[in-house]
């Protein structure tokens, strides 16, 4: 079943302002319905709020996270010491593996603090 072609309006900018303004953290076209249909509107996500400082803070952690491939790199050392392609000791092997383990801990633990699905 195909979706009907959408809808175009133009507004001034002072009535998209005005309408912004009225439309408050929902989004403009679900306001403009909600106007227009009255109870009939569908019901949408309203828009995510600014993170706060926290947030923020936790962003930016898990962007580093991400950049330092950090995650990557242990995880190819454990790759090459579980093939046998690396020569290290138990202990060694050991620290590896529970280094990997606490990134991607830190990694699950920071995306859900952001709210971020994996």
């Amino acid at each position: 079943m195909s979706r009907p072609a959408p809808f175009s309006i133009r507004f001034s900018e002072d009535e998209r302002q005005q309408l912004e303004s009225q439309a408050g953290s929902m989004p403009l076209a679900s306001y403009i319905k909600s106007v227009v249909l009255a109870d009939e509107a569908p019901k949408y996500r309203k828009r995510s709020k600014s993170p706060v400082v926290e947030q923020q803070l936790l962003a930016e952690v898990l962007a580093r996270l991400g950049a330092t491939r950090s995650a990557s790199n242990l995880n190819q050392i454990a790759k090459a010491i579980n093939q046998g392609t690396l020569y290290v000791d138990e202990e060694l092997a050991a620290d590896l593996n529970q280094a990997c383990a606490e990134v991607a801990w830190m990694r699950a633990t920071l995306m859900q603090a952001l709210g971020i699905k994996s």
